[in-house]
């Protein structure tokens, strides 16, 4: 009897351990509310949970965590004019007519553009949601297994009912009569109520040579609208030789620039 109460003892003090200090913050004390000097002021550690929560329930893959419209870099004018039209979609939502559409090749920026959209704009506190098409369509179909305990319903809910959705990398998967019906289906439920859409993609509206397809060819429905009604398209130009030669030669002056101040400063502390 007396093996069986201490094995019981033991069992409870492992579920339910002791909380730590490294659990807690240091600034606050776990209570939200930092004081300083200037007075009370919110915690950072709220302001980073409240992130991780925005993007948990936004289902921003972790990739994505750094993305920022402040950290990122525009190449060429092309990628200059998609970054002021983002910003202005952040700023002046829910006072805009339509969504963007990011075109472009691979590492020009576009989901870069797009999640950090969708960042600001859970910031403000716009329900939000994020999915790579290709994610969204494979839940779908599992969700047809009788094994699951998910239906097309539970899946497609949130996607048409929240209030900005990113579509990522549309036209990626292969393009077949039930991929097309269902991208039109959620892109004309979401049109006829208003909700506004972001796409990537690294397709074209313009067939750049008779081998390749354009955005159309991948994705064409009869349900749909047209892109041009709830979408505003953007082409996002990849940095041509010329203007990566032009960004080095301006590094290099700033760093030339910033090596002769040193010089200067330590020539006039030898002569001081």
């Amino acid at each position: 009897m007396t093996k069986r109460t201490s094995e019981k003892t033991s069992l409870r003090a492992v579920e339910r351990p002791a909380e730590t200090e490294a659990s807690v913050c240091a600034k606050c004390f776990g209570t939200g509310i930092e004081v300083t000097p200037e007075g009370a002021r919110r915690c950072i550690c709220r302001a980073l949970r409240d992130e991780a929560d925005q993007s948990k329930r936004a289902k921003l893959p972790k990739r994505y965590a750094h993305c920022h419209l402040t950290n990122y870099t525009p190449q060429n004018p092309s990628q200059r004019a998609a970054l002021q039209y983002a910003t202005n979609f952040m700023m002046e939502y829910p006072a805009v007519d339509r969504g963007l559409l990011f075109m472009g090749t691979v590492g020009v920026g576009k989901t870069h553009l797009a999640v950090s959209i969708l960042k600001g704009l859970a910031e403000r506190g716009f329900s939000c949601l994020f999915y790579e098409f290709g994610s969204l369509l494979k839940e779908i179909q599992d969700s047809y297994n009788p094994n699951t305990y998910t239906s097309e319903l539970g899946v497609l809910s949130p996607v048409l009912n929240t209030e900005v959705l990113v579509l990522d990398e549309l036209g990626a998967s292969k393009p077949t009569d039930w991929v097309r019906d269902t991208l039109g289906h959620i892109i004309n439920s979401r049109y006829n109520d208003k909700k506004l859409t972001v796409f990537t993609t690294n397709y074209l509206d313009i067939r750049p040579n008779d081998r390749e397809e354009t955005l159309e060819d991948r994705i064409a429905s009869a349900r749909a609208p047209a892109f041009s009604k709830c979408a505003k398209a953007l082409k996002l130009r990849a940095r041509t030789t010329a203007e990566a030669s032009i960004q080095g030669c301006e590094a290099s002056k700033i760093g030339l620039f910033k090596d002769i101040k040193l010089f200067c400063l330590l020539l006039y502390i030898l002569c001081i």
